[in-house]
């Protein structure tokens, strides 16, 4: 059930009108938490009875770490909880990977070795589920939060179906609270929700979905097309993975307003990023927090020396991508985000004993330098993340560095210049909204209800004119 379908309309639109024709804030979790079930059923039925046998068995183990008397039982609960979410997480998604790399390895060394194949279907959004069940246990064994007490409100911490599938990763302190807080009518709250749906569909049919017609060809075979092929193909990526994934997380925050909660924003600006540092507190911002929170900062964070910063970063960053993907290029590219922090560190480190230095590279046409310059590495990055080898990964770079003569690209440059043209404004625009929310939201309050609805209608009815004829399914519900 794709966001961007009518089916998928059809089922937000039925549970809002029950939802808030509902007296009872408990029927209204119990609506909540069959229609979670219902969403995650209609992909495939046995994978959303594991996700629910998994999730009260987090439940129960939380339960019995707040009622437990010593700490040791407390560990070892919590080891039995990262046993669990990890194992289910490595045995659906990496396995086979680890087994394919075992065996290229042994073969490397001359060996023959007969492997086994495991066939099963990887559960959509696992990685996200999985990565905010294990919060949920840790906060509870580091006594930061107290593990709920009713299942019902925490089988929709995890299932709730506007974030089930790619996000954004959910706090259990920031969730949990919300679904016991008492849910009102609100007409600003409803425009806020329907604004992000028609704009987060408009990022996907609109751009992502229209840039995908011209990229997907050339990276399923770029040794068959030019060097500016390719390098437009790698822009065209670059626009296509961030409007397809912001524009999931928009509807995604719009839909939880229907229904009166709120998400974490997970975009920023990213575009904008003066540095790649900055560009990673702007980008999947859950995602970003939770590796601080629950990997960096135990492995020691910033708190040793220069280098043990540095290894923290270079881990944390590689198991990033790894998260993304169980593929070596995934690997590649998480390690050379950690190497890219660890460069911006560094540098960041030797400007700032050379005060003169550091004031220039604040200047307008500096910042716009960087800025420039931070899009251009994330999306050389982006290519490794799409690339499906790293045989295709060397193809790649070899015709982006070395002119090559080959197919024409099927995307007019004057094509990828508009669409870049329209993200710019949309930053832009964005950006002014962000320093002037308050009093923009106090003069939008101000338009006629008919005229918003008339001005939403006509954006979606934008976007399906641009869309192309057969729409992809996002990016991010791979991971």
């Amino acid at each position: 059930m794709l966001f961007c379908t009518v089916q998928y309309v059809l089922f937000l639109t039925a549970i809002f009108a029950i939802y808030w024709s509902l007296p009872s804030a408990r029927a209204r979790v119990w609506l909540l938490l069959a229609a979670s079930f219902f969403f995650y059923a209609s992909w495939n039925k046995w994978l959303a009875l594991l996700i629910g046998v998994t999730t009260v068995m987090d439940y129960l183990i939380a339960r019995g770490m707040d009622a437990a008397t010593s700490s040791r039982r407390r560990k070892w609960l919590l080891w039995l909880s990262l046993a669990m979410n990890l194992g289910v997480l490595v045995i659906f998604k990496y396995a086979n990977f680890f087994l394919d790399s075992l065996k290229e390895a042994v073969q490397q060394f001359g060996a023959s070795a007969s492997l086994p194949v495991l066939s099963v279907m990887l559960p959509i959004g696992i990685s996200f589920y999985t990565f905010e069940a294990i919060n949920y246990t840790i906060d509870v064994y580091r006594g930061r939060i107290k593990a709920e007490r009713d299942l019902g409100h925490f089988m929709i911490f995890i299932l709730f179906f506007p974030h089930l599938v790619a996000g954004p990763i959910v706090r259990a302190k920031d969730f949990l609270p919300q679904i016991k807080r008492p849910k009102r009518w609100s007409w600003p709250r409803m425009s806020l929700g329907l604004w992000l749906i028609v704009l987060g569909t408009f990022k996907k049919l609109a751009i992502a979905d229209r840039m995908a017609v011209f990229a997907d060809p050339i990276f399923n075979d770029p040794a068959a097309y030019s060097s500016g092929a390719i390098w437009l193909a790698v822009l065209a990526f670059a626009l296509q993975i961030y409007c397809d994934f912001s524009g999931y997380s928009d509807i995604a925050l719009g839909s939880a307003h229907l229904l009166g909660y709120k998400l974490m924003v997970n975009f920023r600006m990213p575009l904008f990023a003066p540095n790649i540092a900055e560009f990673w507190r702007r980008w999947h911002i859950s995602l970003s927090t939770w590796l601080r929170d629950y990997l960096f900062i135990p492995l020691g964070g910033s708190r040793g020396s220069r280098w043990m910063t540095f290894r923290n970063l270079l881990i944390v960053m590689t198991i990033g991508g790894l998260w993304h993907g169980a593929a070596w290029n995934f690997v590649v590219w998480g390690a050379l985000q950690g190497l890219l922090l660890i460069s911006h560190k560094a540098f960041s480190n030797w400007c700032g004993r050379r005060p003169s230095l550091d004031h220039r590279l604040q200047s307008g046409p500096a910042t716009a330098l960087r800025i420039a310059v931070t899009f251009l590495v994330a999306m050389l990055s982006f290519a490794i993340f799409r690339a499906t080898s790293l045989q295709q990964v060397g193809i790649l770079f070899t015709r982006l560095i070395v002119p090559a003569h080959g197919e024409p690209s099927l995307l007019p440059a004057a094509c990828v210049g508009w669409t870049f043209l329209v993200v710019f404004i949309g930053h832009l625009l964005g950006t002014v909204m962000l320093r002037n929310r308050l009093s923009l939201w106090r003069r939008l309050l101000r338009v006629p209800p008919p005229a918003i609805g008339f001005g939403y209608a006509a954006l979606l009815n934008v976007a399906l004119l641009i869309a192309p004829a057969e729409s992809k399914a996002f990016i991010y519900f791979q991971f």
